[in-house]
């Protein structure tokens, strides 16, 4: 497979996960912003803190009002990683290779893209306009999983959505853990367990975790089933398991040789997110943990970019800076 192609599969998963994730983080922020004092600055702030743009957001927007972290998120031009810039971005990719992938998944992905171009898509209520865009790219996910063949193409789409996934599991749970950490009297409090709802709402989890634990939501076990459950898709746990997997049926069309760095590092992140218990991350500091997670994520998405992305003839679609991690 051509690097460019492999490269404009991956981020076009990438980004449209992207989208999904933060329509989905605002459209749980619109609704426990009901259960929230009047004036308080949560649950907004802390959004922009999980997208990673603290800095751009202070520069763009002093006042920082929850209106200003809507439009930063959703809709605003300047921002690379808005919902608006990820749906353009991929695209963008699959209009490069529309021979590769199927026509029903460039429909989709054309229909999302022009629906967000009229006016009257924004003339809707928030929560309609976040639920939209939620389901457009989730239909894009089945339409892509259930029209596309099992080969390389899919392997990089997956590799891209799942790496995007875990990476954004780790930065809310942290933002939870790190910035929003409560007084001694507010724990257990009825914003602490909203705030904790919120969370594994974000994350799509909150159904699933009440069926796999039969009690009180408590931090301890929140953190334990989005890090370390092994069969929730959005786990990562369950991400690294499953890009391990695809990077060693992507491995298997190369050459057979030694273990390069890429399989090192997998082989090495699998190991520790699988064989430790919640309990030991806690002790030892879990926004440390996930910090250290995040950064072998970042070199993850590196040492594949450099192996299959990267060619001395070709420049990636990918590589602009628009295409960064968030």
């Amino acid at each position: 497979m051509l690097s460019r192609v492999a490269d404009s599969l991956y981020w076009i998963n990438r980004y449209v996960e992207r989208a999904e994730n933060i329509s989905r983080f605002v459209e749980v922020s619109e609704a426990m912003a009901l259960d929230c004092p009047p004036g308080s600055a949560e649950p907004w702030l802390p959004l922009i803190d999980a997208s990673g743009d603290r800095e751009l957001f202070d520069k763009l927007y002093p006042a920082g009002t929850p209106d200003n972290v809507i439009r930063f998120l959703v809709r605003d031009a300047d921002n690379p990683s808005s919902v608006l810039n990820c749906i353009d971005f991929a695209r963008e990719n699959a209009r490069q290779i529309r021979d590769v992938i199927t026509t029903e998944m460039w429909e989709q992905m054309n229909d999302v893209y022009w629906n967000l171009q009229e006016a009257s898509f924004w003339n809707q209520p928030p929560q309609e306009q976040l639920r939209d865009i939620r389901r457009a790219c989730q239909l894009f996910y089945g339409i892509t999983d259930a029209t596309l063949s099992r080969d390389l193409s899919w392997q990089f789409s997956r590799l891209g959505r799942l790496l995007e996934r875990a990476e954004k599991t780790t930065r809310i749970l942290d933002v939870k853990y790190f910035l929003l950490l409560p007084t001694n009297e507010d724990v257990g409090g009825v914003l602490d367990e909203l705030q904790w709802i919120a969370l594994l709402r974000t994350a799509g989890a909150y159904q699933m975790f009440r069926q796999s634990q039969q009690q009180a939501i408590a931090p301890k076990a929140v953190a334990s089933f989005l890090l370390l459950d092994p069969i929730f898709p959005r786990s990562v746990r369950y991400c690294l398991e499953r890009i391990s997997d695809t990077l060693r049926i992507i491995r298997s069309s190369a050459v057979p040789g030694p273990p390069d760095d890429l399989e090192c590092l997998v082989g090495l992140v699998l190991a520790r997110w699988s064989f430790t218990r919640i309990d030991e991350l806690i002790a030892n500091g879990l926004h440390e943990a996930i910090d250290h997670l995040q950064q072998d994520l970042n070199r993850l998405h590196d040492l594949i970019e450099a192996r299959y992305f990267i060619s001395s003839t070709s420049t990636p679609s990918g590589s602009e800076p628009a295409c960064a991690p968030a």
